[in-house]
């Protein structure tokens, strides 16, 4: 027993020696969210079940077993018949893509959201010191970075960042370069932006594995403006208590499990193999090691400690919401089993899949729009973002609620009707005939034919 109450004492003592060292040296490393905005794409653009059958029997390289995974998989991916597709995709585009489609759906992005977040804040193009735009699958020149700044007429001195290659993790590693900066520069005005280029990415081959991405992914971003001018923190929504960033490459399976290649055929696309979710527990059990002693309270961190192998920790007593990557139903459905969540916990992540796909490095920002939207943010709140992507990443940080939140965003006109009574995919049963073994004698123009007369 007096064992037992030394190594408390000690524990403790180290704790309350960590927390006094942080409140000294962490002075001025204040990194406070002032606003962020969510995109919302045009009507024209949306990509609906029937819209994605269409584009499946345009790509002469499938079969019908290619056309019976492609139908289960859309009407089981957890994704609802409003998300929202690249123009050039629903114009019959895919399999010559042009960089003008890839930019115009770019720029679409950045200045939707810029503006609005320019126009609420009342602080200018500028007074803006940092830009970090983060988009994986385009690089160009100029920089992304350098249209924005020119577009704006920006200042000179700016200090601009392009990411490339991040993948769906993306967003918060652009947070962290800004918060490092934040350290060194005082009373700074961030901006960043996270979206991703569809257009040119739509893969046109076979392979299955590879194929999942057309089911999946969607065009979406967000633009987000950060500050650590402690003068405008009765300006800010959030304020940023840790980041936490784990990265696997060294590991041959998790650098493969998510990867950017071409096919036997020379199509491109991305591979996700079987060992991802595998992977992806793995990623985030390391990193939420090193996270959660930071946010917990003692209480629950000694009782975890000491009931290890009988109790799993509660992640609860030190977070109120959780704000999970919606990269599929799966990701969802793991991250939570894993951490003991609610279905109230995973509802925005499932409803932000629902309505508008993976956005990649956006999507956590349409989980967060979604809380706010249903007023659950409130003065004082802790909202854990969990954030995972290629490499293999995961990412996450603990963001505090400065003031109770009611604002309207990108969810304003359809939240009344989240979430929905059913999620069921309302054609489950319109292409039920593509499983039955009884089709097989079909041909593949065959099967064309149904596809577009049960889309038309």
């Amino acid at each position: 027993m007096a064992f037992l109450t030394t190594i408390m004492v000690l524990f403790t003592i180290s704790y309350i020696c960590l927390w006094l060292t942080k409140l000294v040296f962490g002075r001025g490393e204040t990194c406070y969210m002032i606003d962020y905005e969510c995109y919302k794409a045009t009507k024209d653009t949306k990509l609906d079940t029937e819209q994605c059958t269409k584009i499946a029997s345009r790509n002469k390289n499938l079969g019908i077993e290619d056309y019976r995974f492609l139908a289960k998989t859309m009407v089981s991916s957890g994704l609802g018949e409003e998300t929202y597709g690249p123009k050039s995709i629903i114009l019959g585009e895919e399999e010559h893509p042009k960089l003008v489609d890839s930019l115009s759906e770019l720029e679409s992005v950045f200045y939707d959201t810029l503006d609005r977040i320019f126009a609420r804040s009342k602080i200018s193009p500028s007074q803006v010191d940092i830009l970090v735009v983060n988009v994986s699958l385009l690089s160009t020149v100029p920089s992304l970075t350098a249209r924005i700044i020119n577009h704006y007429n920006m200042r000179s001195d700016i200090k601009a960042f392009n990411l490339i290659g991040m993948g769906c993790s993306a967003s918060l590693v652009a947070i962290d370069l800004v918060q490092h900066l934040f350290k060194t520069q005082k009373k700074k005005i961030a901006i960043v932006v996270s979206t991703e280029a569809m257009s040119a990415h739509w893969y046109c081959g076979r392979e299955r594995s590879m194929m999942l991405s057309n089911c999946l992914f969607r065009v979406g971003g967000c633009s987000m403006l950060l500050t650590n001018d402690r003068a405008r923190k009765n300006q800010a929504i959030l304020k940023l208590k840790c980041m936490v960033r784990t990265h696997l490459a060294s590991d041959d399976e998790a650098y493969n499990c998510c990867m950017q290649v071409e096919d036997d055929e020379g199509y491109e696309g991305f591979r996700l193999n079987k060992t991802l979710t595998k992977v992806a527990a793995r990623a985030l059990t390391k990193n939420l090691r090193v996270l959660l002693p930071k946010v917990l309270p003692l209480r629950e961190i000694i009782r975890y400690v000491f009931l290890k192998s009988r109790s799993k920790i509660n992640v609860k007593t030190g977070i109120e919401h959780f704000c999970i990557h919606p990269g599929g139903r799966a990701v969802i459905d793991d991250v939570g089993a894993s951490l003991g969540l609610s279905e109230y916990d995973l509802e925005p992540a499932r409803m932000a899949l629902h309505r508008f796909g993976n956005t990649s490095s956006g999507g956590l920002w349409y989980v967060l729009g979604y809380m706010e939207a249903k007023k659950r943010l409130k003065k004082g709140d802790r909202i854990l973002m969990i954030s995972l992507g290629a490499g293999f990443k995961s990412n996450t940080c603990v963001w505090e609620v400065t003031r109770d939140l009611d604002r309207t965003n990108v969810w304003k006109d359809i939240i009344e009707n989240y979430p929905p009574k059913k999620t069921i995919n309302p054609y489950i049963a319109k292409y039920a005939w593509i499983h039955d073994k009884d089709m097989d004698f079909v041909t593949t123009d065959d099967i064309k034919m149904m596809l577009l007369g049960s889309a038309a």
